[in-house]
């Protein structure tokens, strides 16, 4: 066993993003991790790209993306021998992970009260669109689309006028990670009560689980937060400003830092408009022309320099390569390099959890369509041989 995980099993029969990303979470803390997937194609985001690569520039980064450390096997659910054979992982297994539109779980022969027959320690943790009931719990979900129903991308981009998407798939990896930790939830409580139970959480879940000061803006408040750039709803100057040549990231957040940052840029810091973080966000636009006339006569090497030598929070705009070339990404385990069958040495995005004590976790690269078929049906059988010997 290697990590907290070590001696769970987890029969993942999700595919996209979320459900994966889940699975793959709890792979990252030593969990077993069976991948289920159809024979004919496989999980859909095997086919999403580009980027392809692989000698037959057949290998979607997309799934690269979201499959670490599991075993895949092909099953077809529909067929009688591939729900025999899902009727057997389930009594092997601590935690099954789907999110199959609502019903379809039921329509394929497993309803919940059917998995807990088979096996009444199985947490279940199903991730759907909408939530599983409700006036619209049947719809389909995906991301963008549940970015724009739970209000996400009326808060991102230039102006109320031009709603923008979050560049990530934010929906589908907030579910997975709402998800995982429900799981552990689940199964610490299994540990008292010596039952499964089921986990639900929704990309719109997810979204609104992070509205945060959004939300209370509203319900506590009674104001619309609207989209307002690269600079934050509450707090100002906080966000991002131009210099002689390019954008840096400023954040202040309260009025020592405030005092800091007027005196490099040589602004008053007691003129009335920005005295307070209160007059400073009244008078935003004026503040931000302010400091963007005083901050042209300098580069971003020269700003950064000096907001970090005054202890003011401060920082570049980097692209994707430029995060994965930088030591401190590299000197926190964010990359992980794999051994892939096809493509060799590769790195991957890496887990975001360390524990203090623990060796470094040996990760195994997103597996092949059906490339564990022998060694699962192997393990499989010793387990079940094991038990019938405990009778």
């Amino acid at each position: 066993m290697q990590g907290a995980l070590g001696d769970i099993v987890v029969l993942d029969l999700s595919r996209a993003l979320a459900g994966p990303h889940a699975a793959q979470m709890l792979g990252d803390l030593g969990a077993r991790v069976i991948k289920v997937e159809h024979p004919a194609g496989g999980d859909e985001s095997r086919g999403w790209g580009p980027p392809f690569v692989g000698p037959g520039h057949d290998i979607s980064t997309y799934f690269l993306a979201a499959n670490r450390n599991k075993r895949s096997i092909a099953v077809d659910l529909k067929s009688a021998e591939g729900r025999t054979l899902i009727e057997r992982l389930v009594r092997q297994s601590d935690v099954l992970i789907e999110n199959f539109r609502t019903g379809v779980l039921d329509r394929l022969g497993f309803p919940v009260e059917r998995l807990h027959e088979l096996n009444p320690r199985l947490v279940i943790l199903s991730i759907t669109g909408f939530g599983h009931d409700g006036p619209e719990g049947g719809r389909p979900g995906y991301d963008q689309i549940a970015q724009g129903e739970a209000g996400l991308m009326s808060l991102t981009g230039p102006s109320p006028d031009e709603p923008y998407r979050v560049g990530a798939s934010i929906a589908d990896l907030l579910a997975g990670i709402h998800g995982a930790y429900g799981v552990v939830a689940a199964l610490y409580e299994r540990e008292r009560t010596g039952r499964g139970k089921v986990v639900r959480t929704s990309l719109l879940a997810a979204v609104t689980g992070v509205h945060s000061y959004h939300g209370t803006a509203w319900t506590v408040g009674g104001q619309v937060p609207r989209a307002g750039g690269n600079h934050h709803a509450s707090i100002a100057p906080y966000g991002a400003f131009r210099c002689a040549d390019g954008m840096i990231q400023i954040a202040v957040a309260n009025d020592g830092q405030w005092r800091k940052v007027a005196a490099l840029l040589g602004i008053d810091p007691d003129t009335a408009e920005y005295a307070t973080n209160r007059e400073r966000f009244a008078h935003r636009d004026e503040l931000i022309a302010d400091m963007e006339r005083a901050l042209a006569r300098h580069d971003r090497a020269h700003w950064l320099a000096a907001l970090g030598e005054a202890g003011v929070p401060a920082g570049a705009i980097r692209s994707i390569d430029e995060v994965y070339a930088w030591e401190q990404t590299r000197s926190q385990g964010l990359l992980v390099e794999v051994e892939h069958p096809v493509l060799g040495t590769i790195e991957l995005p890496g887990p975001p959890l360390r524990f203090d004590g623990d060796p470094p976790m040996r990760h195994a690269p997103p597996p092949g369509l059906g490339e564990h078929d022998d060694e699962v049906l192997a393990w499989l059988q010793e387990q079940e041989q094991e038990q019938e010997q405990e009778r």
